[in-house]
């Protein structure tokens, strides 16, 4: 299936010089949005005891993550109707004012208030960067080129704590917002002055409706997901029924408009539809390691919080690792053949944690983060250039953000699914053991337990996480499979020109 939308070319060409500053633009842009969450992580225990109000601490995640992930598409299709360059300067400056403020906040309301105007701005910024990258270099080295952008992933997870420690001890928590401001004006330069969009003068219809819709429904159910423990049963019920009736009014309204926001017609490509799915596994199967290996280290092992970074460190240099060997052999191999290979590593990971016994150490858990690392790799770097060379200059765009954006709502379900299995699970197996997880957790209290009180709880914790990693297997599992739609022998020398 071929895209037969008229290509619109965005740019003059570039000289070899010129690429290297506007891919260095981008990159620096990315990274200041990956590293947002992790360096925030590190200072806020300090930010409470600065500003109190401890009970919204969740909110300053939820209220940056959440208006990020829905406004992505919307981001991507803007920059399809009206140039890459001037989208992505206006969600940086938005990003750039949002930080700005964080660091003024006077109390934990504000801040709140003021990390959703970051997560507005930085809706733009993975998506239109990377698509940017995409119009910049050919097929045949996007791969290459894309394999890079994916390990600022592993280099902001490593990066972040010790920058956000570092900076909160020394000088200060607003700091940790502050030193997004000369990363974003810096990359914001180097785009204006190395890259020149050139592009015929045209009027065009915003969704208004469409957008509208694809950011109250999926903003209901990302909201639904991500903080089902302290909304409640009808509250959550009540934002899954109003996603459903958004996501419906929304597909019903995207047939009838010229230019909509969400082009229905995309996801009938055969490799975009693939690609999509498999981003939504990656997404979940992520979580399921990210969020609860530390625990299995810790609260089950016994073992210190260094050697639990330590294990989860793995899969922050196997997703970079990943990326990178994806990307250079995508000239010559096709995007099935390399998304199979992931789709293997994250199911061997997945095997190698259900698998872990407890008395063997962090050794297996690294092992297993380390092979889910390297999956995460191949399977994001191929899916996010099969999605950019099935199509057009003029859907670049929206198809990068929603492959994007597939692997966001991916995580928000994960999180919501292990988290469901480990509420339920401890509920059940120590209904009279309250915060079991968080006094195994800490030496002090663990060390106070009789030895019958630790093993009865780390039985607990232990037969809980193994569901967790069964089902994280068995999610990898459906992304294996999920690669075997894509259309054999497709790969960059079959990508659409612009």
């Amino acid at each position: 299936m071929r895209d037969h939308g008229p290509p619109e070319p965005s740019t003059t060409p570039l000289t070899a010089r010129q690429r290297r500053w506007v891919l260095c633009a981008a990159m620096l842009a990315m990274f200041m949005a990956a590293v947002e969450s992790t360096i925030v992580s590190t200072a806020m225990p300090t930010i409470v005891a600065a500003l109190g109000g401890f009970h919204l601490f969740s909110w300053v995640f939820a209220a940056y993550l959440l208006p990020q992930a829905v406004t992505v598409p919307i981001y991507g299709r803007l920059a399809d109707l009206y140039g890459r360059k001037r989208v992505l300067l206006a969600g940086a400056t938005i990003f750039l004012v949002g930080s700005a403020l964080c660091g003024l906040a006077w109390g934990m309301p504000a801040l709140v208030v003021f990390r959703a105007l970051q997560g507005l701005g930085a809706g733009a910024i993975m998506p239109v960067a990377t698509t940017i990258v995409g119009d910049i270099y050919p097929p045949s080295e996007r791969g290459r080129v894309q394999g890079y952008i994916s390990s600022l992933w592993g280099v902001s997870a490593v990066t972040g704590p010790l920058l956000g420690a570092f900076l909160v001890q020394h000088v200060g928590w607003a700091t940790v917002f502050w030193v997004n401001l000369p990363v974003g004006c810096l990359s914001m330069a180097l785009l204006v002055v190395a890259l020149h969009e050139h592009r015929a003068p045209r009027r065009h219809r915003i969704d208004y409706v469409g957008s509208l819709l694809l950011a109250g429904s999926s903003g209901a159910l990302i909201l639904a997901l991500v903080q089902a423990g302290d909304l409640g049963f009808p509250t959550v019920v009540t934002l899954v029924i109003a996603a459903v009736l958004g996501l419906l009014l929304l597909l019903r309204h995207e047939g009838r408009v010229v230019e909509p926001m969400m082009p229905l017609d995309l996801w009938r490509h055969p490799v975009i539809a693939a690609v999509n799915l498999g981003a939504l596994s990656i997404g979940a199967v992520m979580m399921g390691v990210v969020v609860f290996l530390p625990t299995c280290v810790q609260g089950v092992m016994g073992r210190s919080a260094l050697v639990a970074g330590f294990a989860l460190t793995a899969l922050s240099l196997g997703w970079p690792i990943g990326s990178t060997i994806a990307g250079r052999l995508l000239a010559r191999r096709s995007y099935r053949a390399l998304s199979m290979a992931g789709g293997v590593a994250l199911v061997a990971g997945g095997v190698v944690l259900v698998v872990m016994n407890p008395t063997e150490g962090a050794f297996l858990a690294g092992i297993g983060a380390l092979l889910t690392g390297l999956g995460l790799g191949f399977c994001n770097t191929t899916f996010l250039v099969a999605a950019q060379a099935s199509v057009r200059w003029n859907r670049r765009g929206i198809a990068t953000s929603t492959n994007l954006f597939m692997r966001m709502l991916g995580q928000s379900l994960g999180a919501a699914i292990f988290g469901g299995i480990v509420n339920h699970g401890l509920a059940r197996r120590l209904p009279d053991a309250v915060n079991a997880v968080e006094r195994l957790m800490n030496p002090a209290e663990r060390a106070a337990m009789s030895a019958d009180t630790v093993a009865r709880l780390t039985h607990a914790v232990a037969v809980t996480l193994h569901q967790v990693y069964v089902v994280a297997a068995l999610l990898a599992l459906l992304a294996l499979a999920l690669t075997l739609i894509l259309p054999p022998g497709i790969g960059p020398r079959h990508a659409e020109e612009d």
